[in-house]
C-alpha cells in the first residue's frame, strides 16, 4: 500500500491536472466487466505493477457453490467467490481465471489495479525509460534487487495471518477436494 501511495502522491504532485478515479484508492485504474456472464480464461495481467496487487470484486446473482470460482493456477487452489467477495492477488505474475456460471445467472466483476509503467515513470524522473537512459540515467538498484524488494513487500501468508491474529491451522489442507481436473472441466 505504501509504495502505491508514494507513486500516487508523486504523480499528483508532479501532474496536478490529473484526476484520480477514486480519491480514496491508491490504485490508478479500474475495470468494470458488466457481463452479463463474465468469466476469464487463464491469464496474467502482465502490464500491471509486477510485484503489486490487483483488487478483484465479484458482482451479480449466481450460485457460488456451482460456478464463478476464482482459480489460482500456480497455487493449485480453487476458491468459492460469491457476489460481493473481494480478493487482492499479484495478478501480474500469478495465473488466474474464474469458472463459468449457469445460463440463467449473472456475474460481473470490478477490478482495481495500477500499470507498472506508472511506477517506472516516477522512478525515471517523470519521463520515459528511453529518455531516462538517453540522458545517462541509471537506476539506483538492479532489476533483480527491485524484484526482491517487491516480493518481500508482499510478505508471507503466515505474516498476513499473524498480523491480523488469525489462526487457520488445518483449515486449508485439502482444497475442499477440488483438483486441476475439476477446474479444467469447468472451463
Amino acid at each position: 500500500h505504501a509504495e502505491y501511495a508514494r507513486v500516487k502522491d508523486a504523480l499528483l504532485h508532479r501532474h496536478p491536472h490529473l484526476k484520480w478515479g477514486f480519491p480514496n484508492s491508491v490504485f490508478a485504474a479500474a475495470s468494470y466487466n458488466l457481463g452479463p456472464q463474465v468469466y476469464t480464461r487463464v491469464h496474467t495481467d502482465h502490464m500491471n505493477y509486477a510485484t503489486g496487487l490487483c483488487a478483484i470484486m465479484a458482482l451479480g446473482n449466481f450460485d457460488p457453490k456451482r460456478g464463478g470460482h476464482l482459480v489460482l493456477w500456480d497455487l493449485k487452489i480453487v476458491i468459492e467467490f460469491p457476489p460481493g467477495s473481494v480478493i487482492m492477488i499479484p495478478s501480474a505474475f500469478l495465473r488466474h481465471s474464474n469458472t463459468t456460471i449457469g445460463a440463467d445467472e449473472v456475474r460481473m466483476s470490478f477490478t482495481q489495479f495500477s500499470a507498472g509503467g506508472l511506477f517506472r515513470w516516477v522512478e525515471c524522473g517523470f519521463q520515459s525509460q528511453k529518455s531516462f537512459f538517453e540522458a545517462g540515467g541509471k537506476y539506483s538498484i538492479t532489476p533483480a534487487e527491485r524484484w526482491m524488494q517487491g516480493i518481500q513487500r508482499l510478505g508471507t501468508w503466515r505474516e498476513l495471518l499473524d498480523s491480523h491474529g488469525i489462526n487457520l491451522e488445518g483449515a486449508c489442507d485439502d482444497n475442499q477436494g477440488r483438483g486441476e481436473e475439476e477446474v479444467q472441466a469447468r472451463q
